[in-house]
């Protein structure tokens, strides 16, 4: 599954989720059998090769319809804020449904 995360870096090791209208990159996760298998960045959430079947937002509240209009899941990190965090919390469920 492909997974799109707003980040405020490139820098893999050191970036945070931010919110979509402050999003500097755009991570996308390829989570394959529990593991990443890959992390892809871009400037722009619609320009990776491969459709993101899930978008994770920092908050509830944020703009999220062009997201929904491709029929992406929208996932909510309340208390992650790492790539290695989101994934973890996604793995076990541990990110929560948008509240519109």
């Amino acid at each position: 599954m492909y997974i799109l995360i707003p980040m405020d870096s490139e820098n893999v090791q050191e970036a945070k989720i931010t919110a979509v209208n402050d999003a500097k990159i755009w991570a996308q996760v390829l989570v394959e059998e529990g593991e990443v298998v890959e992390i892809s960045h871009n400037e722009l959430w619609d320009k990776f090769d491969a459709l993101s079947e899930a978008v994770v937002v920092k908050q509830d509240g944020e703009n999220v319809f062009q997201f929904m209009d491709y029929n992406m899941m929208v996932l909510v990190a309340h208390t992650q804020k790492t790539i290695d965090d989101i994934v973890e919390a996604y793995l076990f469920r541990e990110l929560h449904d948008m509240e519109y």
